[in-house]
């Protein structure tokens, strides 16, 4: 069963991680499989891990495609397959002529919480540069969003709701390589998944740019681990996959770069 204060103890998001425990003794409770608001990577990181460790429950999540970065996750019983109720993901299209006014994610996305929305309430957006963006809401929404949202920056816009399989998603380029390093060390492995200098990494990595599994990590000398992510802002992420020692006591690491 749930322990919510032994799981809120090691909570880093206490605040996204409640509201997700109060989803999953719902979803307990009622025997009805329950859906979480949007989470970011972090939040999203943290519950799957912690309920990975519970028998009663199981989860899946979805952002409306395989890369989405902000995603809704269902609660349901074990007994329950969840095969059966897929995430409730609703899409939608801002179309404007942004030719003279470029607008910007950060633009978009103010214009949908502009409308009242909670920031929860709202997954990617996807900028199309001059023509407009497309966005991932909860599907309730949608008819509000088609009358309210009319005006990004200076531009008018149409907002009208698309089937997910019209999002214009780029897919992402997967580039594999394989390290030997003498150590596990973050930095001498970021520095060389990303093609950089190990100074170079270890500086970025002391100011912050750099999160583990969706943490921010500051210490070069951290060391990395099979199955890690480690994600740069701008810089794509990097997977570690199979790590094995070299007859020269060395470790050769699989990593898998995603840009």
């Amino acid at each position: 069963m749930l322990t919510k204060e032994d799981m809120l103890k090691r909570a880093e998001n206490k605040e996204a991680m409640t509201r997700i425990i109060d989803r999953a003794e719902q979803a307990i409770r009622t025997w009805e499989p329950v859906a979480t608001d949007f989470l970011s990577p972090p939040e999203l990181f943290e519950a799957q891990a912690a309920f990975e460790r519970l028998s009663d429950i199981h989860t899946v999540a979805s952002g409306g495609y395989p890369q989405a970065e902000r995603q809704r996750m269902i609660i349901a019983r074990s007994e329950i397959p969840y095969e059966e109720n897929p995430v409730p993901l609703a899409a939608l299209s801002i179309a404007g002529n942004f030719l003279f006014d470029t607008a910007s994610h950060r633009d978009f996305l103010g214009s949908l919480l502009g409308t009242g929305l909670a920031r929860d309430k709202v997954g990617d957006i996807i900028v199309l540069g001059e023509r407009g963006a497309q966005a991932i809401v909860v599907p309730e929404l949608v008819d509000f969003l088609t009358t309210s949202l009319v005006q990004v920056r200076s531009v008018s816009v149409k907002t009208q709701p698309i089937a997910l399989n019209e999002l214009r998603v780029r897919e992402p380029k997967k580039k594999e390589m394989t390290t030997v390093e003498a150590s596990m060390r973050l930095d001498a492995i970021a520095s060389a998944g990303f093609g950089m200098s190990r100074s170079k990494m270890a500086d970025m990595i002391t100011k912050g740019d750099v999160r583990v599994n969706w943490k921010p990590i500051t210490q070069p000398s951290r060391n990395a681990a099979a199955g890690d992510l480690i994600a740069i802002r701008g810089k794509g992420r990097l997977e570690i996959g199979e790590v094995s020692i070299t007859k020269k006591e060395r470790y050769r690491v699989q990593l898998t770069r995603l840009v």
